[in-house]
């Protein structure tokens, strides 16, 4: 599952705060007692105030016309092989990704900037001297979409109930915030203890407003598909649960005209079907009736876009750069369960992944091997501790236990013979299993002191997985471990790893450009470990990883930011919760030739679906007009 924080994404480390006090964000791009039209983390912003539209955005460009496609990200309890409810803020149920895009917020992203606010439903941000304080000022046009206007209880019931009822993604940042007060009908302020880390805001502002009056009269945390009342360029439209879901564009978008959404959601509709199996969807695109597709499938890259539209150009097939951020692709064992809590048998585990193999067989060459939880990007950490690195290191040595090897070279993932049989790796996993106590019993399955085998199933979702990941549940088995695969469906997958009902599952996502100890918190934050809905799969709680990512939210500097994150990745890829696999450094692109875009694509985010338009002339000419 991708997860982008880009929007609505950004907590453990009040205790530290309290003791230490948090370096809040950057006084010199950001200064108190001013009304600013954006933030920044560290540095100025790039576009001035009463700026007329992004750089990547396109003013000129028609609108109008149908994207079809599947989407290569999702939030929260979006699924994209299935949905259940229009509801994308909670936990339970499943819904329709880019529902996000019905929803305005207070700031929005700017896609070639690291780490750039601009203030979009809100006119402007004043920062309160102490700097725990933000007051937003609403823009008198702010509308919903009945065209009642958005106004300040809007927006403090949207954080109040965020924090109390939201996914977890959205009340774990929330966790400092004391009190959403209204100062007056278009005039908020949100407060906070002083336990946030200091580029938490940039993340939190960036939450969806949602609608007091409608949610007086709806249950917010209830699954429905009754389509809420909402703000943003695009409403629900035509639907069919579990099939199809159409966004349609609001024509009179109270914010069409503002530097934040001018050239920018050029369709007419967006549509996305849902298809549970792969090919199902591959087959719709060859017949046209989706019309851009992004393949993570390194074989059907290699093998199977031979079609006769690819043969005539009707279809373009294409390489786009990655964006500029970190990327991670990984697997995590369920520390929850007891036998996999020593870090030898994760590690076993881990060994009996042939990746040299499978790159050569399975993936026709097309991936690199991941060893980061932060691949990619600056944040990565090589080779021995920097002199920044190890003063951190011995900063936290004072306190914490540090785990062996963390002043050596960065880990790396073992490479194999390439064989798919690895006598040495197989001979190394067994060593380990047999160092944590685990001997041959019946029929070759380990067994503890107690009798147990150790059993280990593989949750996946697709049935595209099975042919990838059966040699790697073979390796296991020949070492003892008891392994089986479970292909279960969408809406299973995510009820399984939201309650946290596995044994070992796999997460891939997309870190924000300057990723917020908020957001990190999420994925490896102690308090997120017994959070269900969390993306701590692993249940990963650990004091030193809480006050590395600390140190994160405390950065007063992009370098000291940098520098924290690669302690971080250091210490992950020594302790083993979460098992990299591999990744690729561009996006696989496959569209009709239906359309226009403005190049270069943005840095740090690539919307496709709020960027490209239709070209009408080339539509016409495929009979797609």
């Amino acid at each position: 599952m991708i997860i982008d924080r880009r929007r609505f994404l950004a907590v453990t480390g009040a205790g530290l705060a309290g003791a230490m006090g948090l370096t809040k964000l950057s006084l010199a791009a950001n200064p108190s007692g001013e009304a600013l039209h954006g933030l920044s983390a560290f540095g100025d912003l790039k576009y001035p105030k009463g700026f007329t539209h992004f750089d990547y955005a396109s003013p000129d460009a028609p609108t109008g016309g149908t994207f079809n496609f599947q989407p290569t990200y999702w939030y929260h309890n979006q699924n994209t092989q299935t949905f259940n409810t229009l509801n994308s803020f909670v936990r339970k149920g499943d819904a329709p990704p880019r529902m996000e895009m019905c929803f305005d917020s207070l700031v929005t992203s700017a896609h070639d900037e690291p780490d750039a606010v601009y203030c979009h439903l809100a006119e402007y941000v004043v920062i309160s001297e102490d700097r725990n304080s933000f007051t937003f000022k609403i823009r008198d046009i702010a509308r919903w979409h009945d065209g009642t206007p958005i106004t300040a209880n809007d927006v403090a019931f949207s954080y109040r109930t965020l924090k109390e009822q939201g996914n977890p993604e959205l009340s774990l940042p929330l966790a400092s915030l004391i009190e959403a007060r209204i100062d007056g009908p278009m005039t908020v302020t949100l407060v906070f203890d002083g336990s946030q880390a200091a580029q938490d805001i940039l993340s939190i502002a960036g939450f969806p407003i949602i609608s007091e009056a409608w949610y007086t009269e709806n249950t917010f945390d209830e699954s429905t598909l009754t389509p809420p009342l909402a703000s943003g360029p695009y409403k629900v439209g035509r639907m069919n649960p579990g099939s199809f879901i159409e966004y349609e564009r609001v024509d009179n978008y109270w914010a069409k005209d503002l530097g934040t959404a001018k050239g920018l959601n050029h369709f007419q509709t967006i549509r996305i079907d849902f298809f549970k199996e792969r090919q199902a969807g591959f087959e719709a695109f060859k017949k046209g009736d989706i019309t851009f597709r992004e393949e993570y499938t390194a074989k059907s890259w290699a093998t199977e876009y031979n079609f006769p539209a690819i043969k005539d150009g009707r279809v373009i097939k294409a390489l786009f750069d990655s964006e500029k951020r970190a990327r991670m692709q990984a697997w995590c064992l369920n520390l929850r369960r007891e036998r996999f809590l020593d870090k030898r048998v994760r590690d076993a585990i881990a060994q009996c992944f042939d990746f040299e193999w499978t790159n050569n067989n399975i993936f026709y060459g097309a991936y690199e091997r991941s060893h980061s939880l932060f691949g990619g990007s600056q944040y990565e950490a090589n080779g021995k501790p920097d002199a920044s690195e190890k003063e951190l290191l011995d900063q936290l040595g004072s306190e914490h236990d540090l785990p062996d090897g963390i002043y050596e070279e960065a880990y790396l993932q073992p490479k194999s013979d390439g064989s798919g049989r690895d006598r040495n790796k197989l001979r190394g996993a067994s060593k380990l299993l047999a160092e944590a106590g685990w001997k041959p019993g019946e029929n070759g399955y380990l067994r503890n002191d107690s009798g147990e085998t150790l059993d280990l199933e593989f949750l996946i979702y697709a049935s595209v997985f099975e042919r990838i990941y059966g040699p790697f549940i073979e390796t296991m088995r020949a070492v003892g471990i008891n392994t089986s695969l479970r292909l279960v469906d969408p809406a299973q997958y995510q009820a399984r790893t939201s309650s946290f009902d596995f044994d070992m599952a796999g997460l891939a996502i997309g870190w924000t450009p300057t990723p917020t100890a908020s957001g990190l918190e999420v994925v490896f934050g102690s308090k997120a470990a017994d959070t269900e809905g969390s993306r701590n799969l692993p249940g990963l709680q650990n004091s030193l990883v809480d006050a590395i990512i600390y140190e994160i939210g405390a950065a007063n500097s992009r370098e000291r930011h940098e520098t924290a994150m690669r302690v971080l990745d250091r210490v992950l890829r020594l302790t083993r919760e979460w098992i990299p696999n591999w990744s690729s450094a561009n996006h696989r692109v496959a569209y009709w030739d239906i359309f226009g875009f403005k190049e270069p694509k943005p840095d740090y985010f690539w919307p496709v679906e709020a960027l490209w338009w239709i070209d009408k002339e080339k539509a016409e000419k495929l009979g797609k007009g």
